[in-house]
């Protein structure tokens, strides 16, 4: 073959592979915003694992990502901050988007974190001989993330189907950290509604009865008769017409963060989670972890009877939500969810 055909023939080669490469660099669209805040109800807890991974293992980056996590004590004070625009998305509750819709405003949820609320209820040891069951709380101090979060929502179901009503109880808001058991150790609140692994802990060692429990599926399906979606990343419905990308960037991050959550070992968890939320017991944190494991949803996707079952729970208590006006299918989407299971490996 003539030197100069051989030339040609590598150039053409060389041109092939220039496009491959470039076609496959641009398989996913770049997001409208690549930098942006994120705010979620209690990081440290389990309940919001897979923010956590999808940050720590690098899945919001290598969507093209700058993602600043802010915290706050529960899920209520992070919907406040993408209400008030100083965060654009929220990790939270899925009722959020239920509420909102209530008052006017239109908030959907994209990607789901969990499809049961991890949440525990539990009477403080000093407590179990006069709160043998729910239906002894009235007049009780019970410690939640913060009031109207999820670990308040799930604790007045709860009630009620014991017969005992929300007024009837204080709510104090405890955070999901350390302050959760400084509040059961100064005798601050007589019973708990809250998340692992600070409720694996207190369990661990005595200092709680456990009470109801819908770390899992089924433990969940007893309480509200059905799936009751749990952690979302949810949105303002302006801010996901605006930012499509965007959005399915972020559901690419969370969806991959679900998968790992599904098969990751326990030497695999201790690594990617930060030290300070290890609360100095690496082995307390994987018995919390393995605790709610079935909770994790395992592709991002809104289970078929989630979303009725929520309404339905909810507006069994709370006249805020009126089933007749209030339209499910626009409080969440699952098209993200459905192209990120074409596009994570």
């Amino acid at each position: 073959m003539p030197t100069s055909l051989i030339q040609r023939v590598l150039a053409a080669c060389a041109i092939t592979l220039a496009f491959a490469f470039c076609t496959s660099a641009q398989a996913k669209d770049t997001p409208e915003k690549p930098t942006l805040t994120m705010a979620v109800g209690g990081l440290p807890g389990l309940y919001y694992l897979p923010v956590l991974a999808a940050q720590q293992l690098g899945y919001f980056k290598d969507e093209g990502l700058n993602v600043t996590l802010e915290d706050f004590a529960g899920g209520s004070k992070a919907l406040e901050a993408v209400v008030g625009g100083s965060a654009d998305i929220g990790a939270g509750a899925f009722e959020h988007t239920l509420f909102m819709q209530a008052k006017g405003q239109h908030y959907r949820a994209f990607a789901l974190m969990g499809r049961a609320p991890q949440i525990v209820v539990a009477v403080t040891k000093d407590k179990i001989g006069t709160l043998k069951s729910l239906a002894d709380f009235k007049g009780a101090k019970v410690g939640v993330s913060a009031p109207g979060s999820s670990t308040d929502l799930v604790l007045t179901v709860a009630l009620r189907k014991a017969g005992v009503q929300r007024t009837d109880i204080s709510a104090i808001g405890v955070g999901s950290g350390a302050l959760v058991l400084a509040a059961v150790n100064n005798g601050q609140v007589d019973a708990l509604s809250n998340v692992d692994p600070m409720m694996t802990k207190l369990q661990r060692s005595g200092a709680i009865k456990v009470l109801v429990d819908t770390r899992t599926v089924k433990g969940t399906q007893e309480i509200f008769g059905g799936t009751m979606p749990a952690a979302t990343l949810y949105a303002p419905e302006t801010f996901i017409q605006k930012n499509p990308k965007t959005i399915q960037a972020l559901t690419n991050a969370i969806v991959r963060a679900d998968r790992w959550l599904q098969t990751a070992s326990d030497a695999d968890l201790v690594k990617m989670v930060p030290p300070a939320y290890l609360l100095n017991d690496q082995a307390l944190y994987v018995e919390a972890f393995h605790n709610v494991r079935d909770a994790y949803s395992p592709d991002g996707l809104m289970p078929a009877d989630g979303p009725a079952t929520a309404l339905r729970a909810l507006s069994s208590f709370d006249n805020r939500l009126d089933p007749s006006k209030i339209d499910v299918n626009a409080t969440y989407t699952n098209d993200f969810a459905k192209k990120a299971a074409t596009l994570v490996k």
